[in-house]
């Protein structure tokens, strides 16, 4: 790591969920249809993410935080919506759901069952 990566962090991992191991990556409409079939197993948790929002980073962190110490069970979707805007707008469509960011949706059975943004996010809606 160089050393302006310790003084002010590793944009790139930061921008992609974190260092969080339990985020899996949400790039394509195939990963959407596994996050859908899985959701028929275990909720699944999709994070619509603006890498440029000072307001969605701080909210992603803190979700991150809330995660790590909960017991929730679920699988986490990580989605940049400015890298895969068309997806972002997608789920909004599929789900029927008023595209915001950042934006927490809870699948479950194939469909959302709770969404909420900004402030709103928490590890309760899981």
């Amino acid at each position: 790591m160089s050393f302006f990566n310790k003084i002010f962090g590793d944009k790139e991992t930061e921008d992609s969920g974190g260092d969080n191991s339990f985020w899996k990556p949400l790039h394509s409409e195939d990963q959407l249809n596994e996050a859908v079939t899985n959701s028929h197993k275990n909720r699944v948790v999709i994070f619509k993410h603006s890498t440029r929002c000072f307001i969605s980073k701080t909210v992603l962190r803190n979700f991150e935080k809330e995660v790590r110490n909960s017991d929730r069970k679920a699988d986490f979707y990580f989605l940049d919506l400015l890298a895969h805007r068309g997806l972002s707008n997608r789920i909004a469509e599929q789900f029927d759901i008023e595209h915001q960011s950042p934006q927490l949706i809870v699948l479950e059975n194939g469909k959302a069952i709770k969404d909420a943004s900004h402030q709103s996010i928490s590890v309760d809606l899981v």
